[in-house]
């Protein structure tokens, strides 16, 4: 029979996960994924597509010197991978399955192990995107790493509305203040992310209902009527994002969060804001010394089975990347808090 390695050699794993398609995440029309060969990049900053006006000149004299207003930031791409073991009960089972069911139905519970492993750390890249999209920032805060990515958003792109301004207060002006976010951009914003408790406030919101449907109307509005007067006001439409993920902290329990916050609004324009950039990690560049493994194989994330003599005998499935998101558009995005 088999032993494990043989059942789950590299080859195999990666093969699998080029054929498994996982859920798609927002965060991935929004930053686009792209696979480079290096830990680090360079993200230009402060970049923004407004021109310069160029000054009239006398004939016969020297043109008028301008300087460049986007900078260089040099990132690196952070580290993200999760493990889990097999038990040595379940390293018996597969070496001496009863029959062939039995090793098949051994088989899967790994593959979905590497399933659940995978999407753990396409989760995390998601967390990273939203957080950026909502805050400007990527915290970095977990395993005695405690670092924070400020993408530069500018302070007056950004609001926190409090008191009577915030949204859920009737004498508040939802309208004003999306036009204010808007005016505020240099390109119109398109598209808005928020989440369904901000776009609930919205549609029980008696300013929005009588700008809708006239004053002192007992309708409710539904989001397309929302987005439909909006667009129709040169406002950006409104989605929201409820997805959530858990997170596993050292005592074994877990504590579930948000991806982007209940209680932010994000404006921006038609462009993808920037790019999901994965890398090679030190397993990958190992896996090069062996000659059936074609580099194309590896995709941005990276599963194995490997073991470890030790004692007691273990055997891990892991799961591993380096990613980070770019942020290019940190410009033209306007992050409000409003309830």
């Amino acid at each position: 029979m088999a032993n494990i390695l043989d059942l789950f050699n590299q080859r195999e794993i990666l093969n699998y996960l080029r054929d498994r398609q996982f859920p798609p995440l927002l965060g991935e029309t929004l930053f686009p994924e792209v696979k480079r060969e290096s830990l680090e990049f360079d993200m230009i900053v402060g970049a923004g597509r407004t021109p310069v006006i160029a000054s009239v000149h006398a004939f016969d004299t020297e043109a008028e010197i301008g300087t460049r207003e986007a900078a260089k930031q040099a990132l690196e791409l952070a580290l993200i991978k999760r493990k889990l073991p097999l038990t040595e009960k379940e390293i018996i089972a597969l070496e001496s399955p009863r029959n062939s069911q039995e090793l098949q139905y051994l088989m899967q519970v790994v593959y979905n192990d590497i399933d659940v492993l995978v999407a753990g750390v396409r989760a995390r890249a998601e967390a990273m995107r939203m957080e950026a999209t909502a805050n400007g920032t990527v915290t970095l805060d977990e395993n005695n790493l405690s670092a924070t990515i400020d993408y530069g958003v500018p302070d007056e792109h950004k609001e926190v509305l409090s008191g009577t301004s915030l949204w859920t207060d009737p004498d508040s002006d939802p309208i004003g203040d999306l036009e204010r976010f808007a005016d505020a951009l240099d390109e119109v914003p398109t598209r808005g992310l928020t989440s369904k408790e901000v776009i609930g406030s919205l549609l029980r919101h008696s300013k929005i209902i009588g700008a809708i449907y006239g004053s002192g109307s007992q309708r409710v509005p539904t989001r397309a009527d929302l987005n439909a007067f909006l667009v129709q006001h040169g406002l950006p439409a409104l989605a929201s994002y409820d997805a959530k993920y858990r997170k596993q902290h050292a005592n074994g329990t877990f504590t579930t969060h948000r991806y982007f916050p209940q209680n932010k609004i994000a404006l921006f324009g038609d462009n993808p804001l920037g790019e999901t950039i994965y890398g090679p990690t030190a397993e990958e560049v190992r896996l090069r010394r062996d000659p059936s493994i074609e580099s194309q194989m590896v995709g941005n994330v990276l599963a194995m089975v490997y073991e470890e003599n030790l004692d007691p005998v273990s055997t891990w499935k892991k799961a591993v990347a380096t990613a980070l998101p770019s942020f290019p558009e940190a410009d033209n995005v306007f992050q409000a808090q409003v309830i």
